[in-house]
């Protein structure tokens, strides 16, 4: 062949050669700038919605301590954040305001505030306390009838009130029968050390007080064992919340339920998320989740029905409302039935 024949005919193999390898660059290049595309859309696609619930530290809330350190409301397309309020009290205003969604607390907070006109609803039962809750007396103090004319210190605003409420009249008292003394959860110890001679509160605030004076200055006197479902702890939102994003709502309770499920299957693991989340030690998470029962899916139902016993918000919800009323806290007591949004338990029933 030609000299110059055979250099053109190996320029053609070349430029052939060359093209092909340019068209696999492209095609390369193409698939590269896909896949990068995908990754940085992916964030957009699966953006998780934050939910803002208001808490105290509690042993009741187990579940969703585990479920917020495990991340398992992720699959459900939320993330949800713990918010602790040493004032209870204040959450229905932080709901009020956007900085929360929801919060977990006990009962009679929803009836107040629904009887002030605040639109909340509760979605699911949460636990009783079964002797999480108590009133602890100085050792002094022999019997709940000793307690006429003595300050007792528990937080008027709470569930604890309930408690007190309750002892009293199974000792044949008033609750004007003794020096009632307002306060918050955390600082009934120091109103006993201030002179008060009892007072309501729950765990871990009890073991606290007991440990007071080396242990040898206080006993419980009595504890919401003796009245299980009396205290109920229910996880609640704003209704126009549970109206714009029911999808959220159901992930909460979803992801909450998952938690439960793992603190049965996983327990030892699961007391040392607790610990850290409350402050204690696994071995006093352990003691403490013996006061209180986590209600599971198949029992919720039974809480939203009017049914006689405390088992029922309606019988529960009832009391509540006489106390407040009778107080002068609320006007009068709200409608059950404006109170909760049994649509998402049920439904959650009927899958099962």
């Amino acid at each position: 062949m030609h000299a110059r024949t055979a250099f053109a005919a190996a320029s053609i193999a070349d430029l052939n050669q060359g093209a092909s390898m340019s068209l696999s660059r492209l095609v390369i290049r193409f698939f590269v700038a896909l896949f990068v595309a995908s990754i940085a859309l992916a964030p957009t696609a699966r953006a998780e919605t934050r939910i803002r619930l208001g808490t105290v530290a509690w042993i009741g809330y187990a579940p969703m301590y585990v479920a917020v350190e495990k991340n398992l409301f992720a699959r459900y397309g939320i993330k949800v954040e713990l918010q602790d309020f040493p004032d209870p009290t204040l959450m229905p205003s932080a709901i009020k305001s956007g900085a929360l969604q929801g919060s977990m607390y006990t009962y009679d907070l929803v009836i107040t505030a629904v009887a002030k006109g605040q639109a909340l609803k509760v979605v699911m039962p949460i636990d009783y306390s079964n002797g999480a809750d108590a009133l602890v007396a100085d050792k002094s103090i022999k019997s709940i009838a000793d307690l006429k004319g003595k300050k007792v210190a528990y937080p008027f605003s709470t569930c604890d009130n309930l408690l007190v409420v309750y002892a009293l009249e199974k000792a044949g008292l008033k609750e004007s029968d003794v020096q009632a003394i307002d306060t918050t959860p955390e600082n009934v110890a120091a109103a006993l050390t201030a002179g008060a001679v009892a007072g309501a509160t729950y765990e871990p605030n009890i073991t606290q007080i007991l440990k007071l004076g080396g242990g040898a200055k206080y006993k419980v006197l009595l504890d919401s064992s003796a009245a299980p479902g009396l205290i109920t702890d229910v996880l609640f939102f704003d209704a126009a919340f549970i109206a714009k994003d029911p999808k959220s709502v159901e992930g909460v309770i979803r992801g909450y339920l998952d938690g439960l499920a793992f603190l049965k299957s996983k327990p030892e693991e699961a007391r040392r998320i607790v610990a850290k989340a409350m402050g204690v030690t696994p071995d006093e998470v352990k003691e403490q989740q013996k006061g209180v029962y986590n209600i599971p899916l198949a029992e919720m139902a039974g809480y939203f029905q009017k049914r006689d016993d405390s088992k029922s918000l309606f019988k529960v919800g009832a009391g509540i409302g006489d106390i407040l009323s009778k107080r002068g806290q609320i006007s009068a007591a709200p409608k059950i039935e404006d109170t909760f949004d049994l649509t998402f338990v049920s439904a959650l029933i009927k899958k099962k």
